[in-house]
């Protein structure tokens, strides 16, 4: 289990980015200490706040008394929400904030369960909470959580995390092995329902991959072929039978896979991050290559097929931060290819712009540094890591921590 602690000046902005996760269905409040926790589960930011503020005293020189903590199980791991309640309050308790008020809310945003923790650096007297080597104490602490719930240990996690995918590259050699260095983990980790979607997220690694049908003794047979392509999309070498790189990437291992997908995309809701990255590009851009740009600060890459005339005939969105592939026609009759090739269709220049060398850990910079800029120790801000690329900013985190009025002493005696 991996924590990351961002602590700041915006109590509002915290509790407001865990409202969204709530009111759009992916979040929820698992519980609470010293604050009201509405029984109907309706989560209001201005009533916490008020509970937040009533602990507090009018005074206090701490300059960031906002801590917001995120506990990120392993993908593996399977945690009820009461194990997850309990995780959050033993978390808190040997941290040091156990006496303090706190949130604690269950995300499902990003394909597997985590939780978050918003809460206070001050006590009821004004004095901040012990901060000293928190990172340190952090990870001993989950750690021992770790023991106690029988958890996959962050280490590994750590490692998974900075795992990376290489595109092929055929000035290289040795086909064969990047192939595999590619398709095997691919499969295992990205979201697709369809041989086409799959299709689609291996050629950004310069892969392609056929299906060959037929019959064998009277059996009929299905097999996959894989080729490594160049920068031009042409097929390099020899072709490849699936067999020599395992089931899981043959035809049945891929079917079901897909199945799985399937199902997965629909219980944890993987489609609403790329559905809303794609709209809000698509309503601000004024050309494609705007459109490619603003989705890829998003980690999402979008393929469009064209024929030869440049008509747009197939449109797919390959969601790094939720290891999604998804069709333009999944998301909804306005992400067709049609209603593509009516904005971008033609020839054009930028039509398809291959990965060369673009890896994961590259796809969400933009949110690293993101987290640099909110974290105590800019030496831990990369443990958040590709499995964790939510946003810490949020549209409202605009206001800063609100300080009541200083009351007027009175003196006594000659005023001058």
């Amino acid at each position: 289990m991996v924590a990351k602690i961002n602590i700041g000046n915006n109590l509002y902005g915290a509790l407001a980015y865990n409202q969204e996760k709530v009111d759009e269905g992916l979040g929820k409040i698992l519980g609470s200490n010293l604050v009201f926790e509405p029984t109907n589960g309706q989560f209001n930011v201005a009533e916490c706040m008020n509970d937040f503020m009533q602990f507090i005293p009018a005074h206090f020189r701490t300059e960031k008394p906002v801590f917001h903590v995120s506990l990120n199980p392993h993908p593996d791991d399977r945690l009820t929400d009461d194990q997850l309640a309990d995780i959050g309050r033993e978390y808190m308790e040997k941290l040091g904030y156990g006496n303090q008020p706190y949130l604690i809310f269950k995300h499902e945003d990003i394909g597997r369960e985590h939780i978050h923790i918003v809460s206070l650096r001050v006590d009821s007297e004004g004095k901040k909470i012990d901060s000293y080597k928190e990172h340190e104490r952090s990870k001993e602490i989950t750690e021992h959580l770790e023991r106690k719930y029988n958890l996959n240990p962050a280490e590994g996690q750590k490692r998974s995390e900075q795992w990376e995918l290489t595109p092929v590259d055929v000035s290289k050699g040795d086909l064969k092995k990047q192939i595999a260095a590619v398709i095997k983990p691919l499969a295992s980790i990205y979201h697709f329902q369809s041989m086409g979607e799959y299709k689609a997220v291996l050629s950004i690694y310069n892969i392609n991959v056929e299906e060959l049908k037929g019959e064998v003794k009277g059996k009929p047979y299905r097999g996959l072929l894989y080729s490594a392509m160049d920068s031009e999309g042409n097929k390099v070498g020899n072709p490849l039978k699936s067999s020599i790189f395992g089931k899981s990437v043959g035809y049945d291992g891929l079917e079901k896979r897909m199945a799985k997908s399937a199902e997965r995309i629909k219980t944890k809701k993987l489609k609403v991050h790329t559905l809303k990255a794609v709209s809000k590009a698509k309503q601000g851009s004024q050309s494609e290559s705007e459109f490619r740009a603003k989705l890829r600060q998003q980690g999402i890459d979008a393929l469009f097929r064209r024929n030869d005339e440049g008509r747009i005939y197939g449109a797919t969105f390959i969601d790094h931060t939720t290891r999604t592939v998804l069709n333009g026609s999944r998301l909804g009759k306005d992400y067709s290819a049609n209603v593509f090739n009516d904005l971008y269709g033609g020839n054009q220049q930028q039509a398809q712009e291959p990965i060369q060398d673009t890896r994961l850990s590259d796809v969400y910079k933009a949110n690293a540094q993101q987290e640099n800029n909110h974290s105590a120790d800019n030496g831990l801000a990369g443990i958040f890591s590709i499995l964790s690329p939510e946003p810490e900013n949020h549209p409202k985190d605009e206001q800063p921590f609100p300080r009541r009025k200083k009351k007027k002493k009175l003196r006594y005696g000659r005023q001058m």
